[in-house]
């Protein structure tokens, strides 16, 4: 009894915990109205390892931990609507990055046009993307066994991801989720963002606008 308990007080202070990190603009309802279309962009990463690589080698591992997140991203949304509808679709990303590509626009230099710019350019009303901080390669895989020391030393600390929604018209920051990374987050992308998106499900706008109307229709 005492272990479910536990259990319950751990959940309950864990989506807490992750949905005081979650944002959402007051203008949210007004500039989102027209939506129909988003695009997921990769994720800006930071690499901090401890093995001493080149700078080279160091942005090649940054770069496929941003498109691990994108691809994670769109894995979780795709799943997701098979359950629940959204009041949007999402941008096949292979011809995002097509896209990108055929405007000249890589990894390296997307972080120097604005959201309007890019959303102009994938021809979509919004941008999901955002950065991500690391010490590890996730996209690797990473032990998710989590002890007393770990916690004491630091050592179960991974990182930080940043995920935001932008309105592509105004360019404006819609909504956003900031979460620490740690053993206990997920064994790899996928299973981080597969974990953080559940805790964040209540929250997250498009999704809550379609449950609204499902209450209408039950009243009607």
């Amino acid at each position: 009894m005492k272990k479910i308990v536990l259990f319950i007080f751990i959940v309950i202070n864990f989506t807490s915990h992750a949905q005081k990190n979650i944002y959402q603009s007051d203008k949210f309802e007004n500039l989102s109205k027209n939506h129909k279309v988003l695009a997921i962009l990769p994720f800006l990463t930071n690499l901090e390892l401890k093995e001493t690589i080149s700078t080279e080698d160091l942005n090649l591992r940054a770069k496929k931990e941003g498109y691990a997140v994108q691809n994670a991203l769109e894995t979780y949304f795709s799943k997701r609507k098979k359950k629940k509808k959204f009041t949007i679709e999402f941008q096949n990303t292979q011809n995002t990055n097509a896209i990108l590509a055929k405007n000249n626009i890589t990894y390296k230099n997307i972080d120097v046009y604005t959201i309007k710019e890019l959303s102009e350019i994938l021809n979509v009303d919004g941008i999901i993307g955002g950065t991500l901080d690391l010490n590890v390669l996730l996209s690797k895989g990473v032990s998710n066994n989590f002890n007393f020391f770990d916690f004491i030393l630091g050592n179960g600390d991974y990182g930080r991801i940043g995920i935001k929604i932008s309105d592509g018209n105004t360019g404006k920051l819609l909504w956003k989720y900031e979460k620490k990374i740690n053993k206990k987050s997920g064994k790899d992308t996928a299973d981080l963002i597969d974990k953080m998106m559940k805790l964040a499900s209540r929250k997250f706008p498009y999704e809550r606008e379609k449950k609204k109307d499902k209450k209408k229709k039950n009243e009607l």
